[in-house]
């Protein structure tokens, strides 16, 4: 499912129009990248929970010439799903 897809659904589910739906899913993702970005954790009960989490710097090796590399560290967007969720897709 695409972004078009989801929007249609959320339009004929909630009885909004698309580009009401649009907004309102525009301004959700929004609120999540940005409470991402401060770091914050956000449970969506029955729905799974994403928060953010640390990588260390690791020793890698480059696939192409064997040689080892230093991978930095980096900080990566994490979803879990609820158990509601989990539940529903089995």
């Amino acid at each position: 499912m695409n972004k078009t897809e989801l929007i249609d659904k959320i339009a004929a589910g909630a009885g909004l129009t698309k580009v009401d739906a649009k907004k309102a899913l525009d301004a959700t993702v929004a609120a999540i990248k940005e409470a991402l970005i401060n770091g914050d954790k956000i449970a969506l009960v029955g729905f799974g929970t994403f928060s953010v989490n640390e990588r260390p710097a690791r020793e890698g090796i480059n696939p192409a010439t064997k040689e080892k590399i230093q991978i930095a560290a980096k900080k990566v967007a994490k979803f879990k799903a609820g158990a509601e969720l989990a539940d529903a897709i089995k």
